[in-house]
Formats: C-alpha cells, sequence, structure tokens
C-alpha cells in the first residue's frame, strides 16, 4: 500500500459506495503511513465550483498506518460532490486524488493539482417504470424493417426508390456533400404491425422506433411536422394501431423525439416554401419567427452543426414549449394520448436542462409509468455541454441514456484494446457515479443507426467469420446478463453487417437470416427474460487478471458468475464459491450458476 491511500470502491474508505441519495451522511477516510508524520489531514470538498475545507479526525492506527476520518451531510443538496485530501508534513504539502484516468478506487498522490474523487447526490422523484427496466428494447429503423410487398406508400418527390429489397443503401450527394435526392425501401407501419409476431418471438418487450414523422430525409431526423405520421409510413391510425397491436403482446412503443432542430423543408421553417402556412425563413411575421435565431440581415440562421437543412430552435422560447410540452395537444401529449410510452430525445445534450426537465413533468402528468431516454455517448453523470454541467441523474430529468460509454469497454476488450483489468475499472466508475436505479435502467446497445453494425466491428478486427462470430456471441452474453436494459438493433440478431452510415442503416434480411446468431440471440434473451438476477440482482465486478473479465449477480441467495475469455487460448480459472477450477474456452464465455449452500454446508 502506498504512504497514503484511498480507495473509493472500498467501503472501509468511503460508505456509502457510489451515488447517494441527497440527505445521506457520508464517511470518507484516507491513510497515512506513520513515516510521514502529518501535522494536519484535511478533505477539501467542492460543491458546484465553491470548496469547503475540512480537518480530519483519527479514526485509528493499524499495520503502521494512521486512519484518519471525516462525515460529509449533503442534506437539502443535489447535485456533483468533487472531494480531495491535502497531507501537510514538516517538509511538505502533499495532495492524494483520483487516479490519472478519473476512474476512481485507488488514486495518487500529486505535488499538486489533484485529480478529483466524484459523488453522485440525487433525490428520488419519479420512480423509474419496472416494465421499462424488465424490458428487452428493439430498436427500428422505419424504412429498412419490413415493406409486405415492397410497394412505395406516397412516395415522395424527386426521391430515389430503390428496386430490390437487398440492395445496398447509398446516398445521392453533390459536391458539397448535400443529400441531393433521399433514397427509401419503403419500409412503413403497417409492416411493422405484421412483423410483431417476430418480434415477440425474438423475447422483445418494447421497441424503440427511430423519428416516425413527417420529414424529407429516410431517417427523419429533419421533422417536417411533429403532428403527422410521415405519409410513406402510413397514418395516424396506422400508428393506434400498432401500439394496441404491441400491447396485446406486451411490447410497449417508445418514439424519437427530436427538438433540438426541425427540418429547413418543414410547416415550422418552410425554406423552400413547401407548406402553405408562413414559415420563420419566409417572414418576421410568421407564428414560429421566435423558435429559431436569424443573422441582422436574415439570410443567415443558427442549425444543427453547421447542416443547413437543420435549423436549431431556441428550446425555451415560450411558443416552443407550449407546442411541444405544455399545450393541451402539445407534441408529447398528441401521441402518448395515441400509445406512446416513451421518448428518446435526440441530442439530449443540445437540450437546455430546464426543457428536459420541464418535458418529464409533462410525460409523468400524461402517464406516471412514461420513460424518458437521453441519447448521451460520454458518462451521464458528469457530462459538460456548452460548458454547462448537465443533470440528467439528479432526480428530475432522464430515466435512461444510450449506454454507448459501455458498448466501447466490452468492444474494446473483446478485440484486446484494453485489458480485463481496465475494463473492470471502466466498467467500476460507470457503477459508481450512476444511481443504481439509473444504472440498472441504462439502455445497454451494442448496435445502432450512428454506429458500426456490430458483425463488421468484430470482422474488421479479427479478419475471420467464424470468429467475428464468436466475438458477436460473446459480447452478446456481456449485453444480456449487465445491470440494465439491453438493446437490440434490427438485423443485428438475423447477422445483418454495415459500416457506418448509410451502410448501418440496411434492410432486414427477412428469409436470408443467419441462423446461428439468431438461434443464440434467442437463447440470451430467454436466459435474461427468464431470471429476475439479471434485472435485479446485485451487481459486483471482478478483476481477475489482463485477459480475463467476470460479473457476479445475486439475487434472493442465489448467485451467478458471468466470465469472458476473448483470448485465443482455454483458460483455467479457480472459483472459491464452488470450490473448483472453471474451464473457459477461447474466444466465449460461461455463466456460471453458484449453488445455494445451506448453513451446515457452509
Amino acid at each position: 500500500m502506498d504512504i497514503i491511500y484511498h480507495d473509493s470502491h472500498d467501503l472501509k474508505y468511503r460508505n456509502p459506495f457510489g451515488a447517494v441519495e441527497s440527505n445521506t451522511l457520508l464517511s470518507i477516510s484516507v491513510s497515512v503511513a506513520k513515516t510521514i508524520t502529518p501535522n494536519e489531514i484535511y478533505i477539501n470538498i467542492i460543491k458546484k465550483n465553491k470548496t469547503e475545507t475540512i480537518r480530519m479526525n483519527i479514526r485509528g492506527e493499524h499495520n503502521g498506518y494512521i486512519f484518519y476520518q471525516a462525515h460529509l451531510n449533503t442534506d437539502n443538496y443535489i447535485g456533483l460532490i468533487f472531494y480531495y485530501f491535502t497531507i501537510i508534513t514538516d517538509k511538505e504539502t502533499l495532495y492524494y486524488g483520483n487516479n490519472s484516468k478519473s476512474l476512481g478506487g485507488i488514486g495518487s498522490v500529486y505535488n499538486n493539482n489533484p485529480k478529483h474523487y466524484q459523488i453522485t447526490v440525487y433525490e428520488r422523484v419519479y420512480p423509474i417504470p419496472d416494465w421499462f427496466k424488465n424490458s428487452v428494447v428493439y430498436q427500428i429503423f422505419p424504412d429498412r424493417f419490413y415493406n409486405k410487398d415492397f410497394r412505395m406508400k406516397n412516395p415522395k418527390k424527386n426521391s430515389f426508390i430503390y428496386g430490390n429489397w437487398d440492395d445496398d443503401p447509398f446516398y445521392i450527394k453533390d459536391k458539397e456533400g448535400n443529400v441531393i435526392r433521399w433514397d427509401f425501401f419503403g419500409g412503413n407501419i403497417e409492416g411493422i404491425i405484421e412483423k410483431l409476431p417476430y418480434v415477440k418471438e425474438l423475447g422483445i418487450s418494447a421497441i424503440y422506433l427511430n423519428p416516425i414523422f413527417e420529414a424529407s430525409s429516410n431517417h427523419r431526423y429533419d421533422t417536417g411536422n411533429y403532428k403527422k405520421i410521415d405519409p410513406m409510413l402510413g397514418e395516424d391510425q396506422d400508428f393506434i394501431n400498432l401500439c394496441n397491436e404491441a400491447e396485446k403482446l406486451g411490447i410497449k412503443i417508445i418514439l424519437d423525439g427530436v427538438f433540438s432542430h426541425t427540418g429547413a423543408d418543414s410547416i415550422y421553417f418552410n425554406r423552400y416554401g413547401n407548406y402553405p402556412e408562413l414559415g420563420a425563413y419566409q417572414s418576421r411575421e410568421s407564428a414560429y419567427h421566435k423558435w429559431y435565431k436569424f443573422s441582422e440581415d436574415y439570410k443567415e440562421y443558427k442549425c444543427w452543426w453547421g447542416i443547413e437543412a437543420l435549423p436549431n430552435v431556441n428550446e425555451m422560447e415560450p411558443t416552443y414549449i407550449d407546442y411541444i410540452i405544455s399545450d393541451e395537444d402539445s407534441v408529447i401529449a398528441h401521441w402518448m394520448k395515441k400509445g406512446a410510452k416513451g421518448w428518446r430525445l435526440d441530442v439530449a445534450d443540445e437540450l437546455p436542462d430546464e426543457f428536459i426537465k420541464l418535458l418529464k413533468q409533462r410525460m409523468k402528468t400524461i402517464d406516471k409509468d412514461s420513460v424518458l431516454i437521453g441519447e448521451v455517448w460520454e458518462d451521464a453523470s458528469n457530462k459538460i455541454s456548452y460548458d454547462i454541467r448537465r443533470e440528467y441523474f439528479y432526480g428530475h430529468e432522464l430515466d435512461s441514456v444510450m449506454n454507448y460509454p459501455l458498448r466501447k469497454i466490452f468492444i474494446d476488450f473483446i478485440t484486446n484494446n484494453i485489458s480485463g483489468r481496465e475494463a473492470h475499472k471502466r466498467i467500476m466508475s460507470l457503477y459508481e457515479n450512476y444511481p443504481r436505479e439509473n444504472l440498472y435502467a441504462c439502455l445497454n446497445l451494442i448496435g445502432g443507426h450512428d454506429v458500426t453494425r456490430i458483425l463488421t466491428v468484430f470482422e474488421n478486427q479479427f479478419k475471420n467469420t467464424e470468429m467475428a462470430i464468436k466475438a458477436l456471441k460473446l459480447i452478446i452474453m456481456l449485453q444480456m446478463t449487465f445491470p440494465g436494459v439491453p438493446c437490440v438493433y434490427y438485423g443485428d440478431e438475423a447477422g445483418v453487417r454495415g459500416r457506418t452510415d448509410p451502410d448501418n442503416r440496411r434492410t432486414y434480411p427477412w428469409g436470408n437470416e443467419n441462423e446461428e446468431i439468431l438461434s443464440y440471440y434467442k437463447k440470451m434473451i430467454a436466459l435474461r427474460n427468464g431470471d429476475d438476477i439479471f434485472i435485479s440482482g446485485d451487481f459486483e465486478s471482478i478483476c481477475i487478471d489482463d485477459e480475463l473479465y467476470a460479473f457476479k449477480r445475486s439475487f434472493e441467495g442465489r448467485k451467478i458468475i458471468v466470465i469472458a475469455n476473448p483470448t485465443g487460448n482455454d483458460k483455467d480459472i479457480y472459483l472459491q464459491e464452488l470450490d473448483d477450477n472453471i474451464r473457459i474456452d477461447a474466444m466465449s464465455g460461461r455463466v456460471i450458476h453458484i449453488p445455494i449452500r445451506t448453513m451446515a454446508e457452509q
């Protein structure tokens, strides 16, 4: 042990572990070798950029170390707390803080500018609905899922229609890289309804739909009319039918809410005059003018990431809040009353915290069991966006986020870009920073419309399809047994390949599925759905060595250990709880049930 030591994962040094509810009393300790003979030791507490210094008291001695302790009360506080230690001796002043990667756990000694440890403090405002935490979610990109007769409903002007369902998607762009003709396969809501039995058979209990509202593009993130189903997908009654038929099968529908920007070709902006209503681009007299920010000469406007087709909105403009959230027939109310059970917020870091809070409040007044998911690519507990610390997990905003950090950890570990020890450290950082309820509601994806198809990720890495499928099975096993809500991107379960957009948005290969992959998905989803230990069980990350990673799930006296071996070699490990050696085959994993022992056996 170092001359100064603190481990935020060890209850002897920080109790309770991890994120805490407001009004919790914490005990924080640091141990210092007697050889240092410190004069004074302080813990420095940082709350919203205000620092409080507390002198620590001696708690006891052990093996040549003196333990110093302080208590931290979180009365009436919500937000992040950061801390580090100051150790003053006759010779020097030392600091002890988080490790160089700020992953929590064992820290480091600094001569100055120590890294800070984090404590997430939240309050319980809205319970996260059990139906969502119990779910396996299926993400559908509507244009590419199913079109029964391969007939186009209401094809768009100047669009490109593919001749075959299994064609590879591509963009038709100008010299500047702008899409000049959108391409469509014609998947629609009727097609989703027809395939609901397949979705149910897969083991799915919630569907997340990429945008379905009227828009120019095939992805529909350029909303043309928030209150109208895109005519190529169907109409309002089709959506109502989808929600009703899905509900009969125990499946909930979650919509994609794109509220940081609209389309330039929309009823609100109407840059191209395709709508009869006066748009903001056309006149300052438009009812929507205040939604957007124009230059003084009215020739330029703020847009999302500089893309002219996606003009940014001022989310806190009262008329916009009324339209999206507050009105009796607001966008949120309009679709939830027709059957939507929740929303996924596109680019949540572009939406003000106050906007998300208002949206959450309105959702809960309509349906207290609704769910709100945010698109966040980083650690959502400490995300900074536009120089503002976000408040996603303080209790008033998001129930869940898309768990991209976990996806990266799993992929990096399986492709040997990080060791098992590093995977353990990164997972422990999320486990420590996220409130338990949010961690167990995280949307744990391994595929999606913004990333390379997972089979292609592994084929690119291993240059061998057999090895890639083994790696795919390994990550599916981890996904389905880890805390949180697994999310399957349509077609991943059928072995669909694809690089980044638009290649990752290929059509579902009906009749040409990879049966080996599909069968394994069904098996692992059934494993997850069939045992509450994977839904509600306690979690313990286990650091074995550089080559393996494992974790334990515990529930009602039962224990299961999940072990992953992404190496090319079989590995034997000793499991103390079984008092036996276990073999983990190369590039595979095992789910090991620990027998319940009687008191006499113990």
